[in-house]
C-alpha cells in the first residue's frame, strides 16, 4: 500500500506539470522567442504591469478576511496575519500540487492558532460554493450577452456542447443518477456501520459544521462584499495587463471580461495555476475577438508568467514571516 500510495503521489505532481507542459510546448513550439524578449524589454509598459500586481495581492488579502469571518461562528479566532500567511501559502504550494492550497491553509491556521482542522476545512469548502455560485452566475450574463463569440469559440476549440448533451440518451441520465445515488447511500450506510470510522464521522461533522458557518456570520453585507471584491480585484488584476501593450491597450471592457471569464473556467483543469489551459482559452478567445495569433500568444504568456511569479514571491514572503515568529517566541 505504501508503493501505491508514493505512486500517487509522485502522480499528482507529475501529471499536472506535464499537462500543462505539453499544451504550452504545442501552443509555442513556433514562436519566435527573440520577438518576445524585444517586447519584454521594450515594448511593453512595466508601470501598467506592476499596478495589475496591487489586484492580485488585494484579491488574496479579501480572501483572508473573509475566510477570518467565516471560522469567527465557530469559536474561531485566528490572527488576521496568519489568516493571510495561510493564504498566500496555499497559493504557492498549488503551483506545486495543484489543489492542496486547501489543506496547506486549514495547516497552518491549525499550527499557529490551534484552529479546528476539519472547522476550517469547511469554512474552505463554504468559500469554494460561494465563488462559484459567483463564477457562474457572471458566466451565464455574459455569455447571453455574448453568444456568438462562445458559440465561434467552441467551434475553434472543437467543443460541441450540444453534440456531449445529446450523446447521453434518457437511460444513460437515469443511470449516472441511480450510480450518484447508491454511491452516497454507500457512504451514509458505512459511515454508521463501521465503529473504525467514529473519528472520521466526526471530522465530516466538524467539517459539515465549518459549511454551515455563514449562518452564524454577523455581518452578511460585509462577506458578500468581501467575496464580490476578491472576484473584481481579480478581474482588474488581469483586465489592467490590456494597457501594457500597445496591440491590447484599445481593446473594449467586454473583450476583457469575456476573456476572463473562459480563463477562469479554463484553470479548473488540474495544472499548475492554469498553465497550458488558461493560456490556451484566453488566446482562442483573443483572436476571436480581432487579435492577431502571434500577439494573443505572446500576450497570455508574458501576463501569465508574470502573475504566476508573484505567487511564490508571496510564499516566501509569508514561509519566512512565520519562521521569524516562531524563532522569536521559542
Amino acid at each position: 500500500m505504501s508503493v501505491n500510495n508514493s505512486i500517487k503521489k509522485v502522480l499528482n505532481v507529475v501529471l499536472p506539470f506535464c499537462l500543462g507542459g505539453g499544451i504550452l510546448y504545442w501552443m509555442y513550439r513556433d514562436t519566435d522567442f527573440g520577438q518576445m524578449k524585444q517586447t519584454l524589454l521594450h515594448g511593453m509598459n512595466w508601470g501598467w504591469m506592476f499596478f495589475s500586481l496591487l489586484f492580485g495581492i488585494a484579491a488574496q488579502l479579501f480572501r483572508a478576511l473573509r475566510w477570518k469571518q467565516s471560522l469567527e461562528p465557530l469559536g474561531e479566532h485566528p490572527r488576521l496575519a496568519d489568516c493571510i500567511h495561510g493564504v498566500f501559502i496555499s497559493y504557492a504550494s498549488s503551483l506545486i500540487i495543484p489543489r492542496s492550497g486547501e489543506f496547506t491553509r486549514c495547516g497552518i491556521l491549525a499550527k499557529y492558532d490551534g484552529t479546528s482542522f476539519p472547522k476550517a476545512l469547511g469554512t474552505v469548502v463554504t468559500e469554494r460554493i460561494i465563488d462559484s455560485a459567483l463564477l457562474l452566475t457572471i458566466c451565464f450574463c455574459v455569455m447571453l450577452s455574448q453568444l456568438t463569440v462562445f458559440n465561434r469559440f467552441f467551434d475553434a476549440t472543437g467543443t460541441d456542447i450540444v453534440g456531449i448533451l445529446q450523446g447521453f440518451t434518457a437511460t444513460g441520465y437515469l443511470v449516472t443518477a441511480l450510480c450518484i445515488l447508491v454511491t452516497i447511500l454507500f457512504l451514509g450506510y458505512a459511515l454508521r456501520r463501521f465503529a473504525f470510522l467514529a473519528r472520521v464521522r466526526q471530522m465530516v461533522d466538524n467539517i459539515q459544521e465549518g459549511i454551515m458557518s455563514l449562518r452564524g456570520v454577523k455581518n452578511k453585507p460585509l462577506l458578500i462584499f468581501y467575496s464580490l471584491m476578491i472576484w473584481v480585484s481579480y478581474f482588474f488584476h488581469y483586465r489592467i495587463t490590456f494597457y501594457c501593450f500597445d496591440f491590447t491597450a484599445g481593446l473594449s471592457f467586454t473583450v476583457a471580461l469575456v476573456s476572463f471569464i473562459v480563463g477562469s473556467i479554463s484553470v479548473i483543469v488540474p495544472t499548475p495555476n492554469g498553465a497550458g489551459p488558461w493560456h490556451f482559452a484566453v488566446k482562442t478567445i483573443l483572436i476571436l475577438y480581432g487579435l492577431t495569433d502571434a500577439n494573443a500568444v505572446m500576450f497570455v504568456l508574458i501576463v501569465h508568467t508574470v502573475q504566476t511569479v508573484l505567487i511564490p514571491l508571496l510564499g516566501i514572503y509569508s514561509f519566512v514571516s512565520l519562521g521569524l515568529r516562531k524563532n522569536a517566541t521559542t
